[in-house]
């Protein structure tokens, strides 16, 4: 009872410092969670429609490893089709990085050691992340239930869905809790909370991919892979259809393992020590890494690599899917009107399915490119900047460098979704007009994931502290406008206000060039002000 009062007194805190953060998390969740629903409504409004679009998934089941999984035609249990897993997604990472924020970066930044040298001890910390992560999910599943009800959808099968999502968080939340006591530091903790979601997204993905769909082709029994993936069980419960809440009951099995773990460890473990050890690094770099760009390249190739794998797999699929969604389109003229918004009235169905996925890809490059600025704000916070800004290497020059890599992985990551465009042009001997059509639709999306990354390091001048959630969120709004806003029913013009969705795109044997003056405008005015106002700013190392 004696810890009850301390426990109060670092949770609120927490809450205090979380409040804005989780709020976008879970009302931008409850929001996208209703607005599905109108979407479906507006562009999958018959019966035969959804069943359209459904037999097409489940006889090209490549398309499930980014869906959900079918249960059947109807409004709810078409919703859940298309929108458990991303809910599931958010859930997961909002979890993850409250875990990994509470634990190893308090460590990391010596304020965990100003708690423990209290009469709290060394598990409160983790106790109390382990509570604000349970309550957020709590408050994220209800509400995420509660807008599903209110566009009046059936109570239970909402309550299901919210449940799902919760449930995925819980698991995510207990192995970000994990990976704060296994790994140094807080960067290395959240590369394998985010690689350990993924790969659980790609596992439910393939085993639902491998599964017995039914007969008349509107559901789909997973195979065994899918039950080795917290998103599998989600999947499972089946909202609006079978609305079954035993497939959870591993998700919190699983969470409180993990969570007992992370607790056990912590008891056991110095403050700032973790279970992985440090490797030693050599007397003296090599001559590579003897200027600030060279440094900031070794420290993102890891995280750029994986987004470059990311690519890769889409654009293998930007240009092989295109027949199979030209006889969907054929059949259902709702998905068709949607691949036409996305690109262009006037352009073939296989270009608007390749700008589709290159949509998805730009989002890929997007964020290796504000990865790269939010990087020298960790490096900031952490002091590791302080040893570089020390020698001839001014503030100016630091940022510059910065700003020079983020654009290096974005043009890389787009160069490996070309190729894999270019290798399934080749696979499926399909027309050699889609070689030009790759090329323009990754400079189109060069263009605007640099506008990210100069609005970050904007950001990153002005307000500090605001770089990661803010250099993360404008991503994150723009992949939702880009991605879900067709299938939502959004405007062009909202829709467009995104430099993902307003990229140039190819258009027939030309380039609908779009939004490009005004992407190009702002990359231009933010970056100058940024490398202006960089001459005057301090270093911000508080967190």
């Amino acid at each position: 009872m004696t810890d009850l009062p301390r426990a109060a007194a670092l949770a609120s805190q927490r809450l205090r410092r979380d409040g804005v953060q989780l709020i976008l998390w879970i009302v931008g969740a409850a929001v996208l969670a209703a607005a599905a629903y109108a979407g479906v409504q507006s562009a999958f409004d018959s019966d035969a429609a959804r069943r359209s679009l459904l037999a097409a998934a489940l006889a090209n089941p490549v398309i499930l490893l980014f869906r959900g999984l079918p249960s059947g035609a109807g409004e709810g249990a078409f919703v859940a089709f298309l929108i458990v897993p991303f809910l599931c997604l958010l859930a997961a990472l909002m979890s993850t990085f409250l875990a990994v924020r509470h634990t190893r970066a308090e460590e990391e930044s010596g304020r965990a050691d100003l708690v423990g040298a209290t009469s709290a001890g060394r598990m409160l910390p983790v106790a109390v992340a382990l509570l604000h992560g349970a309550a957020a999910n709590t408050v994220f599943a209800t509400l995420v239930a509660l807008g599903l009800i209110a566009v009046g959808l059936p109570v239970p099968g909402a309550l299901v869905t919210g449940a799902a999502a919760g449930g995925v968080g819980l698991v995510f939340l207990g192995f970000g809790l994990i990976a704060a006591q296994v790994f140094r530091t807080s960067r290395a903790a959240n590369t394998a909370g985010v690689t350990g979601i993924l790969l659980a997204y790609l596992i439910a993905g393939i085993g639902n991919a491998l599964g017995t769909p039914s007969a008349d082709l509107q559901r789909m029994e997973s195979a065994w892979p899918t039950w080795l993936s917290p998103f599998g069980w989600a999947e499972n419960t089946r909202p609006f259809s079978d609305d079954a809440l035993a497939p959870l009951l591993p998700a919190l099995g699983v969470a409180l393992l993990l969570s007992l773990g992370a607790l056990a460890s912590s008891h056991r473990r110095d403050v700032g020590a973790s279970l992985l050890g440090e490797r030693t690094g050599p007397a003296e770099a090599h001559a590579t890494l003897r200027s600030p760009a060279s440094l900031l390249w070794r420290l993102s190739a890891g995280a750029v690599l994986a987004w470059s794998a990311g690519a890769a797999l889409a654009g293998l699929l930007s240009t092989t899917l295109g027949s199979v969604v030209e006889e969907i389109g054929a059949d259902n003229p709702a998905l068709e009107a949607i691949l036409a918004q996305i690109s262009a009235a006037d352009g073939s169905l296989d270009q608007a399915v390749l700008t589709t996925f290159f949509v998805m890809i730009g989002i890929f490059a997007a964020c290796a490119g504000v990865q790269g600025v939010v990087r020298i704000r960790q490096e900031e916070v952490h002091g590791t900047a302080e040893p570089v800004l020390a020698t001839a290497v001014g503030r100016v020059r630091w940022l510059g460098a910065a700003a020079a890599v983020s654009v290096i992985a974005i043009a890389l990551v787009l160069t490996v979704g070309v190729a894999g465009a270019c290798l399934g042009v080749v696979g499926t001997s399909g027309a050699p007009d889609l070689y030009r059509s790759a090329v323009v639709a990754a400079g189109g999306q060069l263009v605007a994931a640099t506008v990210f990354t100069a609005l970050a390091a904007l950001v990153f001048t002005l307000s500090p502290r605001a770089t990661l959630p803010l250099g993360w969120g404008l991503v994150a709004v723009a992949a939702v406008l880009g991605l879900f806003g067709p299938i939502l029913g959004l405007p062009d013009d909202l829709a467009r206000l995104s430099p993902i969705a307003a990229a140039p795109i190819p258009v027939g044997d030309g380039t609908d060039i779009r939004g490009l003056w005004w992407m190009l405008g702002t990359t231009a005015a933010a970056m100058t002000a940024a490398l202006t106002l960089m001459r005057r700013r301090e270093l911000a190392p508080d967190g």
